[in-house]
């Protein structure tokens, strides 16, 4: 048995979903993913932005990220996106105890904004999805600021990105005082 298959079963358990549901979705995930890349999460999750359009599967590994869509009536499988993580970008999640959700959000190479809630059963498990893609997504934004000079440009652009947002609220007829901006 690969490490994918040794580590996608047991995160499909965790996360509910179904041994038939598995079953369907393992050859589209198969294709998409290298035998020695370990699953993080697989969670079953809807777009935020079209919650009526049914349920999707998210697999996250620490290479990649695939999403798949089953029809309702037929479950016939369409992949939606299939991506490695380096080529995402603005990658962001909230988690929202009270909900009980996460939602997840990365730009992907074509410039679409893929949004995705993933319903977590507890407030506590929350918090563990949270962990989970705080250790998959940190570390590659870590290496890219590490080193001064790396640091050092990032800050640059940062105040760059707030130098071009005040202007835009000047040219509204407000002034930079009226900004509250913390460093």
């Amino acid at each position: 048995m690969d490490v994918f298959s040794r580590t996608f079963l047991p995160a499909a358990a965790e996360a509910g979903v179904a041994i038939p549901t598995v079953s369907r979705h393992m050859p589209v995930f198969r294709r998409c993913v290298a035998a020695d890349d370990p699953a993080a999460l697989v969670a079953r999750c809807t777009r935020a932005d079209r919650p009526t359009q049914g349920e999707y599967l998210l697999l996250l590994t620490y290479r990649r990220l695939v999403v798949t869509h089953e029809s309702r009536m037929l479950h016939r499988l369409r992949l939606h996106l299939n991506t490695e993580l380096g080529h995402l970008g603005n990658v962001t999640w909230n988690p929202d105890p009270r909900l009980s959700a996460v939602e997840l959000a990365a730009t992907a190479v074509d410039g679409v904004r893929e949004r995705f809630w993933i319903r977590a059963g507890h407030p506590k498990q929350v918090w563990h999805l949270d962990a989970l893609l705080s250790h998959v997504f940190r570390p590659r934004a870590a290496r890219a600021g590490a080193g001064t000079a790396a640091g050092d440009r990032a800050s640059a652009a940062t105040r760059d990105a707030l130098r071009r947002d005040t202007a835009a609220w000047e040219t509204l007829g407000r002034s930079r005082s009226g900004l509250a901006v913390a460093f």
